[in-house]
């Protein structure tokens, strides 16, 4: 009799141990599929490009291995890098400022208590879900220097609109103008970060007499700051990224005015077939864009407020 106990005893605990084991198993049986897709259609990719920076790749032909020299002659001896970098740093200055102000005003403007806005919201949204290259049509046809509607409606009060895409001066522009038009998604993500916002806040300071900028710069913008130093971040790299705007509607042009760097990477890769080097172009954009994403990190400190750490502070 005490030997079945004891037989029963060591079978429902290695029961437990299986059950225990399975339940262990079961969130990553879960995140399975992603881990999976990361591996094969990221982390992968990633790894072979840093490889083939190092060999002469073409598409079709041998293999050779090269060393660094993809890399010395991207800095030594190609304009068109040094070309593509500015046109994307010009572009990035003037379009991340831009894209978070409208976005947080149009965030700011979305929030207000009033019939209607729901609806409004889906107006804004919805360019943001356009394809790249249907919007970039329908650009073309706004920028057109003959009959486009924009030079039309400034002809309206007087104005002779330039020959947008093809003008040096106005080309890149164009393309900023554009860009701010898809940033639907920022829009939202600050609009829940309002949402946030406890609203006594607001009360209390109006009962202390504070006006409506007072509350903007004292309240809104400190607890807005995680979410403008996540906004602020892929803003980043997206204007490092912007591609098929130039793509469709200048090709770059005029005079490599509008000669993005991920142009660049994209037709060393597929117009030349130079995939080596291509990889070696894409490895340097992310390289630039970590180390920008580091510095905001590191200035973040200074102007980015965590309410949870400051309770902790006050709590010491």
């Amino acid at each position: 009799m005490k030997a079945d106990l004891s037989v029963n005893a060591a079978h429902s605990s290695i029961q437990v141990k299986k059950k225990r084991q399975w339940s262990k198993l079961t969130p990553y049986i879960f995140v399975s599929p992603w881990i999976i897709g990361f591996v094969v259609f990221t982390l992968g990719p990633l790894l072979f490009s840093f490889v083939i920076s190092f060999f002469d790749w073409p598409i079709v032909g041998e293999k050779k291995f090269v060393g660094f020299s993809n890399y010395i002659t991207m800095f030594t001896d190609d304009p068109l890098f040094w070309q593509s970098l500015w046109v994307t740093v010009k572009f990035a200055i003037v379009f991340v400022p831009l894209n978070i102000i409208l976005a947080l005003l149009l965030a700011i403007l979305l929030n207000q208590k009033v019939k209607g806005s729901s609806l409004f919201r889906t107006f804004f949204y919805v360019p943001s879900v356009i394809s790249g290259v249907a919007l970039a049509m329908i650009w073309g046809s706004v920028y057109d220097g003959e009959y486009g509607i924009l030079n039309y409606l400034l002809s309206l009060i007087g104005i002779q609109g330039p020959d947008w895409l093809n003008h040096t001066s106005w080309a890149l522009v164009a393309m900023v103008i554009a860009s701010l038009w898809g940033q639907g998604s920022m829009m939202l993500i600050f609009l829940a970060g309002l949402k946030n916002i406890p609203h006594e806040l607001y009360e209390a300071a109006e009962i202390d007499g504070a006006g409506t900028f007072y509350k903007f710069f004292k309240i809104t913008l400190p607890l807005l700051s995680p979410t403008m130093l996540f906004n602020l971040i892929m803003t980043i790299i997206g204007a490092f990224q912007t591609l098929t705007l130039a793509l469709v509607l200048t090709g770059g042009g005029p005079l490599q005015s509008t000669y993005f760097y991920a142009m660049y990477v994209y037709e060393n890769a597929f117009k030349y077939f130079k995939m080596g080097y291509s990889s070696a172009n894409a490895w340097i954009m992310f390289l630039i864009v970590l180390a920008l994403t580091l510095l905001v990190f590191k200035s973040s400190s200074m102007w980015v407020y965590y309410e949870n750490e400051v309770k902790n502070e006050e709590k010491a």
